[in-house]
């Protein structure tokens, strides 16, 4: 029932204010990157920017892309990484999380403790990269997808949501013959959507933004480079080159010649790297704080 205007409390109206103002902080550094990736970056130098371009300009995006042939085929890459990657570790996950959920797994107890323990201890990177050496995994493109098949918290959220359905539900399905498999596919699974787009978009995100393992295991072979790793090699040139200007003159004239600056590429960049996943998150926020936090409490 909508309360009428002059039902309203000062507290309402204070609520009220307190949640413009916590919009306006959230939103305005997002539109700040935006203002500045938009604007000329010699004027941006000059400061005061806010949250709209004093003189806009395209040049820092037509830079990015212009420079690089390599970023259609990187994005592909980022596409198909994040893509795959998410659905194997979705279902890994769900079936990890199935296991360990289950009370008559005689071997529960340790598995989960093992799980837990690498959350809080890792073997570091000189391991890590023999490990993928060994594998066969170097210059791979499935070293984008294997090593992050699992992840310790994931498994968690979703067996905490799991643990938290009726015993009644897979009671009435054993009863009407119904075995492990179909109890996952028919029963659990359908009810675990807002836990499992949560963990999807946790994989999904850390897919997208990841460009180190890159950098590690796949940068000796071209057609495995992925978008945020050309980014930051366009970012790191373009901060290379205004490190070799000795002063503030020299630094001008070259801001005049190239047009763009590392602040404006960094920018742009952010943009690019970020609006896919801002595309995306509409459609998953709805599961976000169910998926969180309707496994954490049970009957």
């Amino acid at each position: 029932m909508k309360k009428n205007l002059n039902k309203f409390t000062p507290l309402d109206y204070g609520i009220a204010v307190l949640m413009i103002f916590v919009v306006i902080v959230t939103l305005y550094p997002f539109l700040n990157v935006l203002a500045i990736s938009l604007n000329d970056a010699v004027d941006t130098a000059k400061g005061g920017l806010h949250i709209l371009p004093r003189k806009f300009t395209l040049i820092n995006y037509k830079d990015i892309f212009s420079n690089n042939d390599q970023l259609l085929r990187a994005f592909i890459n980022s596409v198909l990484r994040t893509v795959v990657g998410t659905v194997l570790g979705v279902f890994c996950t769900c079936i990890m999380a199935y296991v360990l959920s289950r009370r008559d797994f005689i071997f529960r107890k340790q598995v989960s403790t093992m799980l837990v323990l690498t959350m809080y201890v890792s073997g570091g990177l000189i391991p890590g990269y023999i490990l993928i050496r060994n594998l066969g995994l170097i210059n791979h493109f499935a070293v984008y997808i294997i090593p992050g098949l699992l992840s310790a918290f994931n498994v968690i959220v979703i067996r905490s949501f799991i643990d938290g359905l009726p015993d009644a539900l897979e009671e009435s399905a054993k009863m009407d013959g119904a075995n492990d498999f179909v109890i996952f596919s028919k029963i659990i699974m359908p009810l675990c959507v807002p836990a499992i787009a949560t963990v999807a978009l946790f994989i999904a995100v850390g897919q997208w933004n990841s460009w180190f393992d890159t950098y590690l295991y796949a940068r000796s072979n071209t057609s495995l480079t992925t978008l945020q790793y050309e980014l930051m090699k366009i970012l790191d040139n373009a901060s290379s080159q205004n490190a070799g200007a000795v002063n503030n003159v020299a630094l001008e004239q070259m801001n005049q010649t190239n047009k763009t600056t590392p602040e404006s590429l960094k920018m742009a960049i952010t943009i690019i790297a970020t609006v896919p996943i801002l595309a995306v998150y509409p459609f998953l926020q709805k599961y976000f704080v169910s998926g969180l936090t309707l496994g954490a409490v049970k009957n």
